[in-house]
């Protein structure tokens, strides 16, 4: 049995998988204020209602990024302690190729987005080979979504984490190269996290507990309290 856990986007999940891919359950929340605050009574909810015991995870994939800065926090310190508590591996998941994974087998590439901030989307490109993989084509990027088509030169299929948002503004672009995914498939789904994860589990190939970190690609949007100037003699 593996856990997933999403929390890189306002919309944050949990999937239970078998070890042959079978969806077991899975919890999704839409977006809402201190959603976050949810995810172990959800966590306590998915076991119960399968009449389980968390003791028969033997695996955690987690989706690492790019995404919300303080979803990252919270997912990434979650799967940890519980790996820790229940000595089982961690698998870290990019939020962008899980999201890709999504529009299984597509003939044309697929690219994933995710908001950033100020009008920026974390992007990057896939393709599914003829094994039925998805290769990476473009590494990770941060652009003005205005800017995201000229990133491609050929027709590409997109997918995101905002249909009612960045699928208008994409839409209404002329000129433009690229088709939307339905409406339905675009929200990261924690099962997709977990699906990934399982080829690695199955592989044995997992991350280090303690240096596996999330994918922000940006810092933090924090700035100092211009009303508690810092103490010099503080280093």
């Amino acid at each position: 049995m593996i856990l997933a856990i999403n929390t890189s986007t306002l919309q944050f999940g949990l999937a239970i998988l078998e070890e042959d891919g079978t969806v077991l359950a899975e919890y999704f929340m839409s977006e809402r204020d201190g959603h976050f605050g949810n995810l172990m009574p959800a966590l306590f909810f998915l076991f119960s209602s399968l009449k389980s015991d968390i003791h028969d995870v033997k695996g955690i994939a987690v989706a690492i990024g790019p995404g919300s800065f303080t979803g990252l926090r919270v997912g990434l310190s979650t799967a940890k302690g519980l790996c820790h508590a229940l000595n089982v591996p961690i698998i870290g998941i990019s939020s962008l190729e899980a999201l890709a994974s999504q529009l299984s087998c597509a003939d044309l590439p697929v690219s994933s987005i995710l908001n950033s901030k100020k009008g920026e989307v974390f992007t990057a490109q896939f393709v599914w080979n003829e094994g039925y993989e998805l290769i990476r084509d473009m590494e990770d990027t941060c652009v003005k979504i205005e800017d995201l088509l000229s990133l491609f030169d050929k027709p590409t299929i997109i997918i995101g984490n905002d249909y009612v948002n960045q699928g208008a503004l994409l839409k209404n672009m002329p000129g433009s190269r690229v088709l939307l995914a339905p409406a339905y498939q675009w929200n990261l789904k924690p099962s997709s996290v977990g699906f990934l994860g399982l080829r690695r589990f199955l592989a044995h190939d997992f991350d280090d507990l303690q240096g596996l970190n999330p994918l922000y690609h940006r810092p933090p949007d924090i700035r100092p309290n211009p009303f508690f100037p810092r103490n010099p003699e503080i280093r």
